[in-house]
């Protein structure tokens, strides 16, 4: 999925397949620790959105590789997201808050196809073959990979880890 119509696109969905919804880093980080690893994180991008380049508020958001075959997880890495972008990664979620009245799920996708200059069908067109990847990965137990970010773990507490 990098492609909108015929352009590369900047800012993507990234649905987390739901047998691994909360097993995360910071999860298994004191506040402290995760605190000290994502303000690193927005220093490193200089507290701007690595995506659409927005000031302010920074969220620190895990980069997952999925190998499909083997169902394994593994995390490449971190980025700096406004909240906008991090919607947008995180578009099943959104639905949830738009649904509970906590967010407009149209400014979501406003934000969407003004960072990828694309109209309303391409980001309907992505929004589906994202959706579409999530169910079929949604059917497989994942096991979680956390490659060079292990050590950041003191208890492995997680059976997937």
């Amino acid at each position: 999925m990098n492609a909108v119509g015929k352009k590369s696109v900047k800012l993507t969905i990234e649905l987390v397949p739901s047998t691994c919804w909360y097993n995360n880093l910071r999860k298994y980080m004191s506040k402290a620790e995760w605190d000290r690893l994502r303000r690193s994180v927005y220093a490193e991008h200089g507290h701007r959105c690595a995506v659409c380049g927005a000031p302010g508020m920074m969220i620190c958001h895990e980069i997952w590789r999925y190998d499909d075959e083997k169902h394994i997880q593994t995390l490449t890495g971190f980025t700096a997201l406004c909240s906008m972008c991090d919607h947008v990664k995180h578009i099943g979620f959104a639905g949830i808050l738009a649904k509970q009245g906590k967010l407009d799920f149209n400014k979501v996708v406003e934000h969407f196809m003004q960072v990828n200059e694309c109209d309303k069908a391409a980001f309907e067109a992505h929004y589906r073959e994202a959706f579409a990847q999530w169910k079929v990965r949604s059917h497989h137990q994942w096991t979680t990979d956390l490659g060079e970010y292990s050590h950041l773990i003191k208890h492995k507490t997680s059976p997937n880890f």
